[in-house]
């Protein structure tokens, strides 16, 4: 499930629409975002399978005309350390010229027919700023088959602070739509700080 919106009411009643602790996650989101006006955002609860536990989990993104500000609030079972099930939520907020990239993954169904403005079966949104990387190394090599020099390593660097994946058959067209929106609201703001 997920909402999109620009306000700060819409906000709060998509994130009580979600049903995941509503009070929790808003009563955070909300502090977060303080007095600023709310260009965009996203709420998306999803519902994981962990061994024979079903454990929920919901992101919230808000944009505002400076900040970008994701919220993650998750679920626990209890434990050790717990005698009783609790939740966690945490809150990032990240200044719009921070933000290095935001890539936006479609998969279609039957490419060699694919008409502009349909629907992707699943959308993967990518936002990164620099605070998690990913590093992929590799063997370098050169073009000699018969070489036996070590040629060091080569590799590549990915941001991947935050990855979202929403999908037709999982979540519905209207959540794939949403995502495709909160995506170019923020490409667009992105850009606008360049």
């Amino acid at each position: 499930m997920a909402k999109t919106g620009t306000t700060t009411q819409g906000l709060r009643a998509a994130i009580e629409r979600s049903g995941y602790y509503p009070a929790l996650v808003a009563e955070a989101v909300e502090a977060a975002v303080g007095g600023e006006a709310i260009s965009s955002y996203l709420v998306h609860q999803e519902t994981t399978f962990d061994a024979n536990e079903v454990r929920r989990h919901v992101t919230v993104l808000v944009l505002t005309g400076k900040r970008f500000i994701v919220s993650h609030t998750d679920e626990q079972a209890a434990d050790s350390d717990s005698p009783t099930p609790y939740a966690t939520t945490s809150t990032e907020s990240v200044k719009l010229d921070r933000i290095s990239s935001v890539v936006v993954s479609r998969v279609v169904s039957n490419p060699e027919s694919y008409t502009p403005g349909t629907l992707p079966r699943e959308v993967v949104l990518t936002i990164g700023w620099g605070a998690v990387s990913r590093i992929d190394l590799e063997p370098a090599a050169c073009g000699d088959p018969n070489c036996e020099a070590d040629h060091g390593y080569t590799g590549s660097t990915t941001a991947d602070d935050l990855s979202l994946r929403v999908s037709e058959a999982g979540d519905g067209p209207d959540t794939v739509r949403q995502t495709l929106a909160f995506a170019q609201a923020i490409s667009e703001a992105t850009a606008a700080t360049r």
